[in-house]
């Protein structure tokens, strides 16, 4: 009999909720974004976040059910990522997953938002995500994370490197504030980066001897590139505003893609992986995607950039894994902003 899992998402600024069938079949995924409400501001805003997910979390839940074609009462388990992220974003969402497990009787299921990236990778992607063999390497690089973890096993992970100060998502946002553009940045880095010649370079935090990243250097030296070429804090007259931001665009983008993919393909050849894996929002960027497949003598497993984002569905996989391990969490179960994985 097939198992259905509701997850519920709120760590941060989307209210997410998705349903998944046995682990690997996606019945729906519904997202409810924050980023107009945040963008004037350039980064989210805990106090806004929080009130946003208390309006959107029924009908998330409500969509996410209907999509699905399956009602609450039909479900086998609720799980819910119960950090890390925001306390007040995170309480939001545990508090209606706690409500919907002792109504209906069903299991609870905590979820490491951290895991939860991971397992996107297992929903929709044919034999290799069903049984890719491990050991895997796995990338989890978001707006407040960039770890590498060893996944020896289901639920069994080492952290073997890790962002020393700015997560490389924290990065292209503060890089998009210097350059003037939206937020959330990565997206918009890489839209404006399209075209660029390469005609400007930065440098790389290689960190030998460590699989640890740092980007709080290189966020600096775009500050001081971008005051050099006079398009920083007011655009100088006669400068070409728009050719200097695509290129000091791309510089950044290629240094964070330089860096990421080649900690992680010698990650994965020092680990003897059997493939890599991604996960979390900065993965979908599509150079940094292109550039690990071309670069790793291993499969890579990347999910579909909607995945890779903030979502439910994500969190629904992770807690299916869990629920076959007999894993059940108690309904007294309280947020945890700073939980770690491995």
């Amino acid at each position: 009999m097939a198992i259905k899992i509701l997850g519920i998402e709120t760590s941060c600024d989307e209210t997410a909720a998705g349903v998944v069938e046995d682990g690997r079949t996606l019945l729906s995924n519904v997202i409810s974004s924050q980023a107009h409400l945040h963008s004037k501001y350039g980064g989210v805003v805990p106090e806004i976040a929080s009130r946003q997910h208390v309006r959107d979390l029924v009908p998330v839940l409500e969509q996410a059910s209907a999509n699905a074609g399956v009602g609450l009462e039909e479900m086998d388990a609720i799980a819910v990522t119960f950090g890390p992220g925001l306390a007040g974003s995170l309480i939001t969402g545990v508090n209606a997953a706690k409500a919907i497990a002792y109504s209906l009787g069903i299991p609870l299921i905590g979820v490491n938002h951290l895991e939860g990236h991971i397992y996107a990778s297992w929903l929709g992607q044919g034999d290799l995500a069903s049984d890719p063999g491990f050991p895997l390497a796995c990338l989890v690089a978001s707006g407040g994370h960039t770890d590498l973890l060893l996944m020896e096993g289901h639920g069994s992970y080492k952290l073997v490197g890790r962002s020393r100060d700015d997560a490389a998502g924290e990065a292209f946002d503060k890089a998009a504030r210097i350059l003037g553009l939206g937020f959330p940045g990565g997206p918009e880095i890489q839209r404006v980066s399209k075209g660029a010649t390469g005609e400007e370079t930065l440098p790389r935090a290689w960190m030998k001897d460590t699989l640890d990243f740092s980007f709080s250097g290189l966020k600096t030296a775009l500050l001081h590139l971008a005051q050099d070429r006079g398009i920083y804090p007011a655009p100088e007259d006669g400068v070409d505003q728009e050719r200097l931001i695509r290129e000091l665009a791309a510089a950044f983008q290629e240094s964070v893609v330089d860096v990421i993919s080649s900690k992680l393909v010698e990650m994965a050849a020092k680990y003897r992986v059997k493939g890599l894996v991604l996960g979390g929002g900065v993965t979908a960027n599509s150079r940094l995607r292109e550039e690990i497949v071309r670069r790793s003598p291993f499969p890579v497993i990347i999910p579909p950039p909607i995945l890779c984002t903030d979502n439910g569905a994500m969190i629904a996989t992770c807690g299916y894994f869990q629920y076959l391990r007999g894993e059940q969490t108690p309904l007294d179960i309280d947020v945890d902003p700073g939980l770690l994985l491995g």
